[in-house]
């Protein structure tokens, strides 16, 4: 195992010459260590409490003296009020995000990162020795090393670097799971291994004796750590920002393969409906990292530039809009700390208030002049209001000197409202009164709204009751989900599992060299970003389609530089391509699985399909066939004369786009070509 130990040769405190593995350091007093070792206290304080709560509960159904009740009743009271401590205990690391922000990090509004879910210790040499002797008849201790091997794995697992090798640590430990499973799992066979994880928001304890929820919770934390790593770039480089929108998209990712491959975990964290919030606010959290690698050379002070800034805002509001009603959805908000609730209302406000200074500063500012395209401005004014105020036209705006004001201080007067808002809901929560960055940034866009508002100011204000019209949301660039390599590929992508359409032929015919979309993907390769107007769209080309063939060659295993490749050189006459679309398919039938919560004997989980053993059917499950038994050496495949800036800091230059980081559960990285068009 000389491949897995860290290269510099890093001792333990122990100082007998051991050494752990790369990714993983469980002597680091971070933080965000002393955070996860008070999460694991807090955890084995709550299961204690409900054991006692559970004794308690019997104690009461059996007896029937009227003293021993009162006090049974008088002891659940004490434990009640004990379990409604220790939540808000652990509500409150859930709410400490500073200690996972970059240390340098002074001038950006804080981002909410997961915290890793924890689990207890598992033995695997005995069980697995057994097994192997019993059913693969070979002696069991000749594996003993592999096996230890094994249980290190896991063990390093539990307290991850927050880095890519990190990621790569759960990515390798993940990719032994299937194998664990066919080789040591039988259906026909209980194997004696208990897989204990606890809840990352409730805390309360998990207990399966499959593979399923070993998975799952793999997986969750893979997501974790990758929101541990976007919290941690620093967002005053574009560097920095591009390493945090890529965490943040691979998190959501990765908590979307969660969610669709395992559909009945017990664990409510990671239930449908709370990974359906998670993978919002991971995708809010991207947006507003591009908003800011969009603002962060500089807003220049033009009134096309001002508008799509205040679009781009728009959007930003609306993302965390969305998460903030997913948020308050029953049961999510019985769950979900209050600090995350608050923290996205404040940022719908927020944002929606900056969207109203730039139209603002955009109408203010800038009047239609002699020199200015009366037609593109009154096309760029229509495209940012969905409705006008009633008997106004884009055109009357810009022309009318008066209107346009009119307009343009109702916008700044929404801004101010907005940002009183946000500041009035910063007040109520006090995990949010600790981040005085937060509050800082707060004040100063407010202040920034005041000063822009006494500018206009006149006397007529008292008696002007025009109200702003609302601002549609728009991005150039829309935070997506990076989906994990191993769900990605062709033999995943073309399998029995997808339904497809028939191949159709299109005939791309470029337009001053622009084919009219973008590629994007490792393989097989899928059309986005399409121009609808453009001639292969007109030929049936859809957003999404997977391209299979360029000519006579076939596309499935090419990359995107291949791809474009072939399309670089295509003349005017075109070239004809073959594309498939995904048809929507049936989602794939839950798995049953015995599931004991809180080590409590007889106590199943609500959310999942539980049975017990004597009701097994073994001709409802799917037997693996035996085969012999293989070593354990896996081999690791797998700016303008004046410009506007957001209330922070001040910003650095633009700085060359950083590689993408590895990918999910494999070493290989993304080949993130989506540019080349």
């Amino acid at each position: 195992m000389t491949d897995t130990l860290l290269p510099n040769g890093i001792k333990d405190s122990g100082g007998d010459s051991s050494y752990f593995r790369k990714g993983c350091n469980p002597f680091a007093q971070t933080g965000r260590s002393k955070l996860q070792n008070k999460r694991a206290s807090l955890n084995q304080q709550i299961i204690k409490q409900m054991r006692m709560r559970a004794g308690a509960e019997n104690l009461l159904k059996a007896t029937s003296n009227n003293k021993v009740k009162e006090m049974v009743l008088l002891e659940l009271s004490y434990v009640n009020a004990n379990l409604q401590l220790l939540m808000g205990q652990l509500e409150g690391l859930n709410s400490s995000v500073e200690v996972y922000q970059n240390t340098q990090e002074t001038a950006n509004i804080p981002l909410i990162a997961l915290g890793l879910k924890e689990t207890k210790e598992v033995d695997f040499s005995t069980p697995f020795k057994d097994f192997i002797l019993d059913h693969y008849s070979e002696d069991g201790n000749s594996f003993e090393d592999e096996i230890a091997d094994l249980m290190d794995l896991r063990q390093a697992c539990r307290t991850p670097s927050r880095n890519e090798a990190g990621v790569e640590l759960f990515a390798k430990y993940y990719s032994h799971l299937p194998l664990m499973e066919s080789r040591f799992f039988s259906p026909n066979r209980q194997t004696g291994i208990f897989f204990t994880w606890y809840d990352s928001f409730t805390g309360v304890p998990v207990c399966q004796q499959n593979l399923s929820l070993e998975k799952a919770s793999i997986l969750f934390n893979m997501a974790a750590l990758y929101s541990q790593i976007g919290t941690r770039s620093n967002r005053q480089t574009i560097v920095g920002l591009e390493e945090a929108i890529s965490s943040f998209q691979k998190a959501a990712g990765i908590l979307n393969h969660l969610k669709e491959t395992f559909t009945h975990t017990p664990s409510y964290d990671m239930s449908p409906a709370m990974l359906s919030m998670l993978i919002r606010m991971m995708l809010a959290q991207a947006q507003e990292c591009l908003f800011e690698k969009t603002a962060l050379p500089g807003i220049r002070n033009q009134f096309y530039s001002l508008m799509k800034m205040a679009q781009e805002a728009a959007k930003v509001s609306e993302t965390y809009d969305q998460v903030h009603q997913s948020m308050i959805q029953t049961p999510i908000k019985d769950n979900v700390p209050l600090f995350w609730s608050t923290m996205s209302q404040v940022k719908t406000n927020h944002y929606r208030s900056m969207a109203h200074y730039f139209v603002a500063s955009a109408l203010l500012d800038h009047q239609l002049g002699p020199s200015d395209d009366e037609d593109q401005q009154e096309k760029t004014l229509s495209q940012v209001y969905d409705r006008l105020p009633e008997g106004r036209s884009p055109l009357d705006i810009l022309k009318n000197k008066e209107e346009r004001e009119r307009i343009g201080k109702a916008h700044i007067r929404r801004a101010i409202l907005g940002h009183e808002e946000a500041l009035r809901i910063y007040g109520l929560c006090h995990h949010l009164n600790k981040l005085e960055v937060l509050e800082d940034i707060l004040k100063a866009s407010h202040q920034r709204s005041l000063n822009k508002y006494s500018e206009s100011d006149s006397e007529e204000e008292f008696t002007d009751y025009t109200e702003a019209p609302d601002i549609i949301s728009k991005t150039e660039h829309k935070a997506e989900m990076e989906v994990p390599a191993t769900t990605k590929g062709p033999l995943s992508v073309f399998s029995a599992k997808q339904r497809w359409t028939a191949p159709r032929t299109i005939r791309l015919c470029p337009e001053d060299r622009d084919l009219g979309f973008t590629l994007k993907g490792e393989s097989p390769v899928q059309v986005v970003s399409l121009d609808p107007l453009c001639p292969a769209a007109a030929d049936g080309l859809k957003e999404g389609d997977y391209i299979v063939a360029v000519g006579d060659t076939d596309c499935k295993w090419s990359s995107v530089s291949e791809v474009m490749r072939l399309l670089k050189d295509v003349d005017e006459e075109g070239i004809d391509i073959q594309v498939v679309s995904m048809m929507e398919s049936n989602p794939p039938m839950p798995t049953k699985s015995a599931t004991f919560c809180g080590n409590l004997p007889k106590t199943y989980s609500m959310i999942c399909l539980a049975y017990d053993d004597d009701d097994k059917n073994p001709k409802s499950r799917k037997v693996t066939k035996k085969s012999s038994f293989l070593s354990w050496g896996l081999k690791n495949k797998l700016k303008s004369a004046s410009t506007l800036s957001l209330p922070t800091a001040d910003h650095s230059g633009a700085l060359p786009w950083n590689k993408p980081c590895p990918t999910f559960p494999s070493s290989s990285s993304y080949n993130n070509d989506s540019s080349l068009y």
